[in-house]
């Protein structure tokens, strides 16, 4: 069993209950959107683990499932599912700070450029 597999039982379950997944966001107060992503199995969508988890308590025991049941399903689910390894993670590390100071030097010289433009130091592209 796999995440696919975890949310597609969650899914049959509730459908099983005659419950929509509207009538399940009313319920718990999760946003659509994840319950959407929970029962499709898409983990890269959810957050952090200790949300997840109360998220399928609280599903369970809108559906009628027991809540400890469905987490320790969950959990199996989620042991299988091979940890990213020190090396990955770090690269994952490196790559969203590489990109954040890209981002912040190319603000940087936008607003240099700017002051420039706007102190009379540089004269205006749209003074042609």
């Amino acid at each position: 069993m796999d995440h696919v597999d975890f949310g597609k039982y969650l899914s049959q379950q509730r459908e099983l209950r005659g419950l929509s997944r509207e009538d399940v966001a009313r319920e718990t107060k999760i946003p659509p959107t994840l319950i959407s992503a929970l029962e499709a199995g898409q983990v890269e969508r959810l957050p952090s683990r200790i949300f997840v988890v109360n998220y399928i308590k609280a599903y369970a025991q809108v559906i009628g499932l027991s809540p400890e049941e469905a987490v320790l399903r969950y959990e199996e689910v989620d042991r299988s599912v091979p940890a990213p390894s020190p090396a990955q993670l770090e690269q994952e590390r490196r790559k969203r700070a590489y990109v954040g100071l890209s981002v912040l030097l190319v603000a940087l010289a936008l607003g240099v450029y700017l002051f420039l433009v706007l102190s009379g130091k540089l004269p205006s592209p749209l003074a042609r």
